[in-house]
């Protein structure tokens, strides 16, 4: 085993160099929330489905509608997988999202699709737990730096154990169930989440992934508006408001509801969805 490193004579200089963002985001194109806070004073409920503890539903949201995941009965972390509808290639991108707006969603930020399409899919309208910011811990709500609870990593540490109510494994049933795939062609398509609701952040020590237990209550809810036609699929996780472990069949677990709700026509007058990314894939050949 080697011996740990002996710091530098310079050690300390080169921690003090300033950070540079990666992705500096201004000329991000912005997001109309004007527009969206518009149409959402006029929203009539046309859909909605429940998702029953430690299981997952699809549901189907139509460009230029809003659509909320809702809080009911006890506090209830959800994993949210999004597709194009008429193209399962194109999915949420958990990692461009992160490093364009950060590890944690909130009103304004959108949702990335994956490449070569990279157009925003959803854009956060209102989150009732935006009061909550960055705790003392450095947590916060709704990330996209955890993957999904999934039978793979259980199995590695848990020494062989099977368990099928991970969020990986409902997204997949779900996903099957919708579409018609096998459940071995579905589970190609399911991918890294938003955490809806989960209390997330990074030690400060060892730099490990923490969850803690949610703030959300029943009544809280994160509203989006789709940017295009989206399938989505939403697993109740099976570690409830995740105070303790992910997959669980011990833990408190309750439902969680999305509402889909059209707006006025007229109240998106002008508004497009958005096109597909203009980079040309010539990849410079």
């Amino acid at each position: 085993m080697e011996p740990p490193t002996t710091p530098p004579v310079d050690a300390d200089a080169r921690r003090a160099v300033r950070p540079v963002i990666c992705y500096p985001t201004e000329t991000l194109p912005e997001a109309p929330m004007a527009l969206y806070a518009a149409a959402r004073t006029r929203l009539r409920p046309v859909g909605e489905v429940l998702v029953p503890p430690r299981e997952a539903r699809c549901f189907r949201v139509p460009a230029g509608h809003f659509f909320r995941i809702r809080s009911v009965e006890g506090p209830q972390v959800g994993d949210l997988n999004l597709w194009n509808a008429g193209d399962l290639s194109e999915r949420f991108y958990s990692g461009k999202t992160r490093a364009l707006h950060g590890t944690h969603l909130s009103t304004g930020d959108r949702m990335w699709s994956s490449f070569p399409h990279l157009r925003p899919m959803a854009t956060i309208t209102q989150d009732t737990l935006g009061w909550y910011g960055f705790d003392a811990f450095g947590g916060s709500v709704h990330d996209v730096i955890g993957t999904r609870c999934d039978p793979y990593t259980h199995c590695l540490l848990s020494d062989g154990g099977q368990y099928h109510h991970c969020c990986h494994s409902n997204l997949t049933r779900a996903l099957g169930a919708e579409t018609g795939l096998p459940l071995r062609e579905a589970e190609v398509h399911v991918h890294d989440v938003l955490n809806v609701f989960m209390c997330t952040g990074f030690t400060r020590d060892t730099g490990q992934y923490f969850m803690k237990a949610s703030p959300v209550r029943p009544g809280d809810y994160l509203e989006f508006f789709a940017e295009i036609d989206l399938l989505g699929a939403l697993s109740a996780c099976p570690g409830g408001d995740c105070s303790a472990e992910h997959s669980s069949d011990a833990a408190a677990c309750h439902p969680l509801l999305v509402e889909v709700l059209r707006p006025d026509p007229a109240a998106l007058a002008g508004w497009t969805a958005p096109a597909p990314n203009g980079y040309d894939r010539s990849h410079g050949a």
